[in-house]
């Protein structure tokens, strides 16, 4: 088991590496950038002397006159091409392609993720600063809905075609119909203080005076305003992991060594948790990762805009629209190497579940 660890781990290297080179390429070859930015805001400012901070760096640089000569950037009409060349050695766009890619994995090697260019603070510092926020989201998203949707799961496939199974799949399928940011403003205008009933906060993870309340409180205080944003995502979660165990577990109960187990006189009971669960539980695991990766980093994105929760999904979605590619890059690193660490612990788990599983073998 050992000798398969080495090896994922070693493949994680040119996957990330990969992956980071395509997004890198697409990021490049995209429409505008952070200097073109920055010339967009020096649009709005009036004559030669307006003044900007840029760069991340704190420092304000004025804006020449125009000389006449042409720039590749939509915008600099009327700068000098010199104060371009600034900007560019701000932002490290003065050096070719290939060595900005490389200086920007030999950084992140090392976890030196640098400063945002419009915010002037450290990569780092600003993720761990939001981490809080989604982690929150993603984990009582991800615990709730498995710890309802496989015993709800294992049930309707014990009762296949009862009246328990066609209205329990009828109220799930109604809830994955539902998009979450429509049900989250719904929510609000309910018991948020929209138009009727506010029961629940409407912004924030914890209260301002959070830090002066006792344990106990602090502990209330931060599940009551995680209620209706963990609600809002739970809704439509609980569709497709129910019916994958429903099925997963159907498949199993027909199978040949589920009819010996019944033929040796053991109960239901002995059968579906001594036998089949093992089995069919395998396809369910295999697919946490994706999916606590997924609720965390991209599904609660509308949420924490609707709520006015400032995590990590609203964090790269403000890095894309101000193009701040270390803020970008800095979240896909982590992000992904995150999410392949999560898919080896999958493959571990499969091991636990079932001990026969033996991937080294398989490899061999």
């Amino acid at each position: 088991m050992l000798a398969y660890i080495v090896r994922r781990l070693l493949l994680v290297i040119p996957t990330l590496l990969g992956i980071m080179l395509l997004n890198f390429l697409i990021v490049q070859a995209a429409p505008g950038g952070p200097v073109e930015r920055v010339l967009a805001e020096l649009a709005g400012q009036a004559g030669p002397t307006a003044r900007l901070t840029g760069g991340g760096s704190g420092e304000v640089a004025a804006v020449p006159a125009a000389t006449g000569e042409a720039s590749p950037y939509r915008g600099s009409r009327g700068l000098d091409p010199g104060f371009i060349a600034d900007l560019e050695r701000q932002f490290g766009f003065d050096k070719p392609l290939h060595e900005r890619f490389a200086t920007m994995l030999w950084n992140y090697i090392r976890f030196d993720f640098g400063e945002s260019y419009f915010r002037s603070r450290s990569v780092i510092d600003l993720i761990i600063e939001k981490m809080p926020v989604s982690i929150s989201l993603g984990l009582w998203t991800t615990l709730i809905t498995y710890l309802v949707s496989i015993p709800l799961g294992i049930r309707k496939a014990v009762r296949d075609g009862s009246r328990f199974d066609v209205w329990t799949s009828g109220v799930i399928i109604v809830g994955y119909a539902i998009p979450s940011f429509l049900l989250a403003i719904l929510l609000i205008v309910l018991f948020a203080g929209g138009s009727y009933l506010q029961i629940f906060p409407l912004r924030g993870l914890v209260s301002d005076n959070w830090e002066t309340l006792s344990w106990p409180m602090r502990i209330l205080d931060y599940l009551w305003h995680i209620t209706l944003p963990v609600l809002a995502m739970l809704v439509g979660s609980f569709a497709t992991l129910t019916m994958l165990t429903k099925n997963s577990f159907i498949e199993e109960i027909g199978k040949q060594y589920v009819v010996t187990a019944r033929a040796k006189g053991l109960t239901e009971r002995q059968v579906l948790y001594g036998h089949v669960f093992r089995n069919a539980m395998l396809i369910i695991i295999a697919g946490f990762p994706a999916a606590f990766v997924s609720v965390l980093f991209t599904g609660a994105l509308l949420i924490e805009i609707i709520f006015s929760l400032d995590g990590l999904g609203l964090l790269g979605y403000e890095a894309t629209l101000n193009r701040d590619y270390p803020l970008i890059f800095g979240t896909l690193y982590i992000f992904t190497l995150m999410g392949l660490v999560l898919k080896i612990i999958s493959d571990l788990t499969y091991v636990l579940v079932d001990p026969r599983i033996d991937f080294e073998r398989r490899a061999a």
